[in-house]
């Protein structure tokens, strides 16, 4: 039997149609539209297959454009803006329908020495000493959707069924891929792209004591950029340490840091998102 992360590997893994153009698939999930870190990931995969393996991704920068539409494929275009010593740049943009619903511009770089200074850790509990998903959903009393079962994930701070007040604008989750992932550092940069739209956007509706399980609420992705500051893995446990600035206009901004568990920062994200009260 497939397991979760070997189905999202497969997910991951898209097909080349023509040069410099892949097709990618969703899930078979009851979701109204395509997960926000499915097509940065599948963007994500379809530049580096134009790029040289000496580089690796070191930034990304997207924009949400439209509702993707799960029962159909997404079409990958990508563009060679510039091929470079040092640095290569690619555009993609993700079409459905005959319309673009996403782009992105991604930049690699070659391994190249530097100054070096990492933001440190804050000290948290491990992920051994938190609930597991079914424990939260079981004393929340909620069905699981079976959504995203493909991250083992813990929350450190507030539970997402469990808010009735305003909270403080921060939360930390902890998360890895709940199974191996091959030994592969692009696979593992996409696996965390996928995983970066996950409780990010949630993080700016915490000084308003809501949750995204407010039917109340209105949200999605708007833009969406992310720096990568090192080597990882994915299938180990990644801390991901989320803050929100700023709350204005209908719109939320998030920022954040990703750790590994031995305290070492690998990757910075940014985004902003809808948070929209519906009118009722």
């Amino acid at each position: 039997m497939q397991s979760d992360v070997d189905a999202l590997i497969e997910i991951l893994d898209l097909e080349p149609i023509e040069v410099n153009i892949f097709r990618g698939v969703s899930p078979d999930e009851n979701r109204q539209r395509i997960f926000g870190g499915q097509v940065a990931g599948q963007a994500l995969v379809a530049a580096a297959r134009t790029v040289d393996q000496d580089r690796t991704v070191h930034s990304l920068h997207a924009y949400f454009l439209r509702p993707g539409d799960p029962n159909v494929p997404v079409l990958y275009e990508v563009d060679r803006i510039r091929d470079g010593r040092s640095f290569t740049t690619r555009r993609i943009v993700a079409i459905q329908h005959g319309r673009p619903i996403f782009n992105m511009s991604a930049s690699f770089h070659i391994d190249e020495p530097g100054l070096e200074y990492l933001e440190q850790m804050p000290d948290v509990p491990g992920p051994d000493t938190l609930p597991t998903r079914a424990e939260r959903h079981e004393a929340a009393g909620i069905p699981d959707d079976g959504h995203m079962t493909a991250l083992d994930t813990r929350y450190v701070t507030a539970d997402p069924f469990n808010r009735e007040a305003p909270l403080p604008p921060f939360q930390r989750v902890w998360f890895r891929a709940d199974g191996k992932v091959p030994d592969n550092q692009v696979l593992h940069d996409c696996m965390l792209t996928y995983a970066s739209d996950m409780t990010l956007l949630d993080t700016t509706l915490l000084p308003h004591g809501r949750t995204w399980h407010d039917k109340t609420m209105m949200m999605a992705s708007l833009d969406h950029a992310m720096w990568f500051h090192g080597p990882f893995r994915a299938d180990e446990w990644l801390l991901y340490d989320q803050r929100t600035p700023a709350s204005t206009g209908g719109r939320g901004l998030a920022t954040a840091g990703v750790f590994t568990q031995d305290g070492r920062l690998i990757a910075s994200v940014v985004q902003e998102g809808l948070i929209r009260r519906v009118k009722g």
